[in-house]
């Protein structure tokens, strides 16, 4: 089971406040921004911003999880008795998946599209 970590998520009050803040105060280089996302260039692994909602409140942070067999991953981690939370959907060109971490936040897990026969 191959796992790394590529994101992580931050769950913010006001995404452009939060963009300025990261970008100008702090210096990260933004490599895109939308109206529900942004994400800055850091290396291997991603800082993304995203509004906070019910499930993920303003101040919480989310890792972001990517595998090259998100199948199997799912599998392995439900057999060891992991809460696999939501089934994959398609989003941003990944395979999007969700489970919970030991207090109950939640991790994303990601794998590629199975390409189409």
């Amino acid at each position: 089971m191959s796992i790394e970590l590529k994101y992580v998520i931050a769950n913010v009050s006001d995404l452009p406040a939060a963009v300025a803040f990261w970008r100008d105060t702090v210096g990260l280089p933004l490599k895109f921004q939308t109206a529900d996302w942004a994400e800055f260039e850091t290396g291997p692994t991603r800082l993304a911003l995203q509004p906070a909602s019910p499930g993920n409140p303003a101040g919480t942070w989310q890792p972001g999880l990517r595998t090259p067999d998100l199948a199997g991953t799912r599998g392995a981690l439900a057999a060891k008795g992991v809460d696999i939370h939501r089934e994959p959907r398609e989003e941003h060109g990944f395979l999007l998946s969700l489970f919970m971490g030991p207090d109950g936040g939640p991790v994303s897990l990601s794998g590629p599209v199975p390409t189409k026969a």
